[in-house]
């Protein structure tokens, strides 16, 4: 028998984005109902963000100490793979609690781990429960999109859901496809002791700025990894204990022999089996459409995270589920304005952006000032011994800042000022004004937006300003 429920907001999906609203809207006082079919958590605890960096930080371990004698230190690296996937399920371990059933249960939401189905614009079905709800928020995600490749379905391979459970060092590593997710793992698998191939059909992180992408394609390539871009895969088959990819490139036949094989094409929203069109949803083959509310086709549906196809990133899920709590339950008005999101690829070097990329800058706003300081002029990256890179800056002709892209040695964390200076529609002056501490990256950022003064404040007319004033003594 089918029971029946009645509750303020029905939230479906328990990934980052889900869990955001459910926690947020039990604790600020709405009877919350979050319906999970699978692991709690999603896709960045448990095949993404989580065990990604945790692989990363190991590889970057390994890397480290081969490195160690260009300061002088003498080290040996022995790599035990299965320690390292261990140590992976052990920091997801570590966090699972955080998101578990139990947790939010003790919050006050009712979670209920099942299939979601709109049985009505109003209603949906998960196990044997009805659910009726003032407001629903589907936060359903991703998933890896698998591309029709001849051959495909008659060998083994791998997507990010599954390469943690492997436990053996590949002995050559081939990834199809170029972007965030195949080079972090390219790279991971690289300085864990694999030889690794990477396929891309276009250029390597494509969604990125070119000039700063290719200065981790560069360092990728010089620690060992193949890549093959501009690269059209026509098929994969079984060779021996392996598999072969076949691909075109330039108009010529290429072959790659691998020991495993790793799909890494891109993401896929999770809309199959909700009953979109029963509960009057829209959506298409990026996903379920939203306004800048957040709000679906039908009105009391919201749709937040990957399963709307923009950002997909999780700290943008958080971001987006603040909306959605502030228009749910306070019925106030709210945008989810993504000018100033940042985003981040966690290579060595990492590779961080926010605002318009210089293409994009230029198309909208005409005339623009490129700013750009590189780590090689760094005191503290030459220390380290580990330049690659630079701060680039985009701004108008008049200062204010529409972009910042950084490829370096913590990137990610550089980028962060950049962020807020956007968001707040600062002008360089403010940037260049910082007192930024000495000896440390940041400040490639504070002499990249210095330079935007350089030609005016070293010009002629400047000389001869300070030669006239100098005559009054």
């Amino acid at each position: 028998m089918t029971e029946r429920i009645e509750t303020d907001i029905c939230v479906i999906g328990g990934g980052s984005a889900g869990l955001v609203v459910s926690a947020g809207a039990s604790q600020m006082g709405a009877d919350t109902v979050l319906i999970e079919k699978g692991l709690m958590g999603g896709d960045c605890l448990n095949y993404g963000c989580v065990p990604s960096k945790a692989l990363i930080a190991a590889g970057r371990a390994a890397a480290d100490a081969r490195a160690a004698d260009k300061f002088g230190v003498s080290a040996s690296v022995d790599v035990d793979f299965a320690r390292v996937q261990a140590h992976v399920k052990d920091v997801i371990d570590g966090i699972a609690p955080h998101d578990s059933v139990v947790r939010f249960e003790g919050l006050g939401v009712k979670v209920v781990q099942a299939t979601a189905e709109f049985v009505s614009p109003g209603e949906v079905v998960a196990g044997d429960l009805r659910i009726k709800a003032r407001r629903f928020v589907i936060a359903t995600g991703s998933s890896p999109l698998v591309p029709p490749i001849p051959g495909l379905d008659q060998t083994s391979w791998f997507t990010n859901e599954t390469i943690f459970e492997n436990t053996t060092c590949p002995d050559h590593l081939v990834i199809i496809g170029g972007g965030p997710i195949g080079m972090e793992l390219a790279q991971a698998h690289r300085n864990l002791g694999a030889r690794v191939s990477v396929i891309e059909m276009f250029t390597a992180l494509g969604a990125d700025d070119p000039e700063l992408a290719r200065v981790v394609a560069d360092c990728l390539q010089r620690d060992g990894i193949e890549l093959h871009e501009n690269t059209r895969v026509t098929g994969v088959e079984a060779a021996g204990a392996g598999v072969a990819v076949l691909a075109e490139h330039n108009g010529e036949p290429l072959r790659i022999e691998g020991s495993h094989l790793l799909i890494a094409a891109g993401r896929k929203p999770n809309t199959d089996s909700l009953g979109l069109e029963t509960a009057g949803v829209k959506s298409g083959p990026k996903g379920i459409e939203v306004d800048a509310g957040l709000r679906t086709s039908n009105r009391k549906i919201y749709a937040i995270g990957d399963v709307t196809g923009g950002l997909q990133f999780t700290h943008m899920a958080g971001f987006e589920a603040g909306i959605v709590l502030r228009s749910a339950l306070f019925r106030l008005p709210a945008k989810a304005k993504t000018d100033a999101a940042p985003w981040v690829t966690y290579t060595e070097p990492e590779l961080a952006q926010v605002g318009l990329n210089e293409a994009r800058a230029r198309a909208v706003h005409g005339e623009i000032r490129i700013l750009r300081w590189p780590f090689s002029e760094n005191d503290r990256a030459r220390s380290e011994r580990d330049e690659d890179g630079l701060v680039k800056i985009i701004t108008t002709k008049s200062g204010h800042i529409l972009g910042a892209g950084i490829v370096g040695k913590n990137a990610g964390d550089l980028i962060q000022p950049w962020t807020l200076a956007i968001q707040k529609k600062m002008k360089i002056g403010a940037m260049a004004g910082v007192i930024a501490p000495y000896p440390t990256r940041g400040e490639a950022s504070k002499r990249a937006a210095g330079s935007f003064y350089t030609k005016s404040l070293f010009s002629e007319r400047t000389r001869k300003i300070v030669r006239f004033l100098g005559k009054f003594g």
